[in-house]
């Protein structure tokens, strides 16, 4: 359906899957990722390297059955670079409604080190989708559900299409039948209209008739309070302490996840046990809500000891991302090359995100086409148009790129 993916085979035998990958010239550039068809808990991609270690990552999930019958059919694809964006959509199995785009964190430890898990935390909305690309995501999702719709299996409940922003575009990695965790959680605190009139609009295939809203200048952050081991062995019955004075911060919520009671004390029954959520209006309010809370919660063993486990470094990309610059001009762009340069040997922790001139054929133009794919590069006549007209219409073009910063040459 020309729906971006990356390329890919499905195996059911070993051997044939085995066979496949030592037909490709990994070790050469051609980099595979091996995936659990199935459900895994979030857990059943693995990344190999080199050739030899794609092989083992067929045999873990097919013949060692390291995800059980999530690993029945083994998938093996391209592996795509780029950040990835969890992307989540209200279907009524005739359209479909794009949520804010979030990051989530899977690795066990700071710095994206350590063991893989369901998530460690994670935020929305994610800086890297600009406006222009939620609106190419949510196109894909609406022509999957229409699709799917034509073929005689209509979709109803949410889609999470897991996307991978390309130097070529957004490409899909994979869809799933479901809202993500700890996605979830960072997602539906922004949401304005209420939950249940758009569970109903989608279950009524009335979608299209309902205003589904966010919060604007409202980001949300949530920090994954873990027990001490996960995603290995850990412990479990730790009484969890300090709930109602984490609850108590503005903007906070603290979701259960691994929890009981025992005799009105909470305690750990799980790995991932707690999901604290922070909002605020911006990411940073949000991150610095979420971690406040997060101080005043302990995990505590029989012995008195500690035994919760957290990431402290949840969003630090997103917080400390690059200025995103976008450029009105309409000379040949000189002035525009030592910026250039300084964004390319990281004198300036900026990027160019798009150039926009009233000139067709310029310069400036060209130097903007010149750095990729990413940049948007757009000449727009003021022909016709009034002075705040042509003020909008650029405004438009810089907002949909994603700029924060507008530099005129």
């Amino acid at each position: 359906y020309d729906i971006p993916t990356a390329k890919y085979k499905n195996f059911t035998d070993a051997n044939e899957a085995i066979a496949y990958v030592e037909s490709l010239d990994i070790d050469g550039g051609d980099r595979q990722v091996v995936k659990a068809s199935g459900l895994a808990a979030g857990k059943g991609v693995l990344l190999p390297t080199t050739k030899a270690e794609t092989i083992d990552a067929v045999k873990e999930i097919m013949s060692d059955r390291a995800f059980g019958d999530a690993g029945d059919t083994c998938v093996v694809e391209s592996f795509m670079t780029g950040p990835e964006a969890s992307c989540l959509a209200f279907c009524d199995g005739k359209t479909a409604v794009l949520m804010p785009a979030a990051q989530d964190h899977k690795r066990a430890l700071d710095n994206d080190e350590g063991l893989n898990t369901g998530g460690m935390g994670a935020y929305a909305p994610a800086p890297c989708v600009t406006p222009d690309l939620q609106k190419e995501i949510e196109a894909m999702c609406i022509k999957t559900v229409q699709k799917m719709a034509e073929r005689g299996t209509p979709y109803v409940g949410v889609l999470y299409a897991g996307m991978m922003l390309t130097p070529n575009g957004p490409s899909v990695l994979e869809f799933n039948c479901r809202f993500g965790d700890p996605e979830t959680q960072v997602v539906l605190p922004l949401l304005e209209t209420d939950l249940y009139e758009v569970f109903c609009a989608c279950c009524d295939g009335t979608l299209e008739e309902v205003d589904v809203r966010f919060k604007e200048n409202t980001s949300a952050a949530t920090v994954v309070c873990a027990a001490l081991g996960y995603p290995e062995k850990y412990p479990k019955g730790m009484e969890i302490t300090g709930l109602t004075e984490a609850n108590a911060i503005s903007g906070v919520k603290v979701y259960h996840a691994g929890t009981y009671l025992d005799n009105e004390i909470s305690r750990c029954s799980g790995g991932r046990v707690l999901a604290v959520t922070g909002v605020g209006p911006s990411l940073k309010d949000g991150l610095s809500a979420s971690y406040n809370a997060v101080r005043k919660l302990a995990f505590v063993g029989s012995n008195g000891d500690g035994l919760m486990h957290y990431r402290t470094d949840i969003a630090k990309g997103a917080i400390n991302k690059k200025l995103r610059i976008g450029v009105l001009g309409s000379t040949r762009g000189t002035a525009l090359i030592p910026v250039i340069e300084a964004c390319a040997n990281g004198t300036l922790n900026a990027e160019i995100v798009a150039v926009v001139s009233n000139k067709s054929k310029t310069q400036i133009l060209d130097k903007g086409k010149a750095l990729g794919v990413t940049v948007t590069t757009k000449f727009v006549s003021s022909k016709g148009l009034s002075r705040e007209q042509y003020d909008a219409e650029c405004t438009s073009v810089l907002v949909g790129a994603g700029a924060e910063y507008i530099l005129l040459i």
